[in-house]
């Protein structure tokens, strides 16, 4: 399917995980990609793999985030996917008992602001576009409690699936649809290298889940081909999960 012919899609993070898989999946449906990422080695692979432009961002900069749409916009005319997607989740972010305020801070920054920012920054080029779908990355943690918290982390999901959620209201007449996508736990470097010190703590999530593992990065960025594309128009200021039916659950199939 060519349902992104012509359309430049800005990702964020999308040097690896779900923002690399991402950028794969939407390269493929035609669209012109612009990848920002801290990471320079993995942002610039990614960019010439999938043919497209690469902006080194950190996405906690406002210069750094009005740079990178003005990039996009400069090299190919127009800014119609903003896939916000750039997160950390640290070892120190963990109980509201045990996190620090630097810990808080950093992730909040990452998560959240950096989410604050690019919407501030790509919504005047969709409004005079008159459209364009913005895609931000929350989690299915925004949606549900967990007793093995990372606090910061979720309370900036939440952030992130609120925002979302008005955003996509107050721009819904101007043509510009606003998302935000809620995976459950994947398959990425993040998650691997968060459990690969602690099997157990892996096991007691993964046994939460009724499809019995965690997601691949390409089943999530199947979801944000989707929410790109015309397929979802009549979608916004949604909560779009895609989770493996974590947050369906009460008692999961043996």
């Amino acid at each position: 399917m060519q349902r992104l012919e012509g359309r430049v899609c800005v990702v964020t993070g999308g040097g690896s995980g779900i923002g690399l898989a991402s950028a794969r999946r939407l390269a493929s449906e035609g669209a012109r990609i612009v990848v920002g990422d801290v990471d320079e080695d993995a942002g610039k692979r990614a960019a010439e793999e999938v043919d497209g432009l690469f902006v080194r961002t950190d996405v906690t900069s406002e210069a750094d985030v009005e740079a990178l749409f003005a990039a996009a916009f400069d090299a190919y005319g127009s800014v119609d996917v903003a896939f916000n997607n750039a997160g950390i989740s640290p070892p120190d972010d963990d109980s509201i008992l045990e996190t620090g305020l630097d810990a808080w801070w950093r992730v909040q920054q990452v998560n959240l602001t950096s989410v604050f920012l690019c919407c501030k920054t790509v919504i005047p080029y969709m409004q005079r576009q008159g459209k364009g779908s913005i895609i931000n990355t929350a989690s299915f943690v925004a949606v549900m409690g967990a007793a093995t918290s990372q606090i910061s982390y979720s309370a900036s999901k939440g952030g992130v699936l609120a925002m979302s959620r008005e955003l996509g209201v107050q721009f819904a007449r101007e043509g510009i649809r606003v998302n935000a996508l809620c995976p459950g736990p994947v398959n990425t470097p993040l998650l691997q290298e968060l459990f690969a010190s602690d099997p157990a703590r892996a096991a007691r999530r993964l046994v939460h889940v009724p499809l019995g593992r965690f997601a691949e990065p390409e089943e999530i960025a199947a979801a944000v081909a989707f929410l790109a594309s015309d397929d979802s128009s009549f979608m916004t200021a949604s909560t779009f999960l895609v989770d493996g039916g974590i947050s369906g659950a009460y008692v999961t199939p043996e």
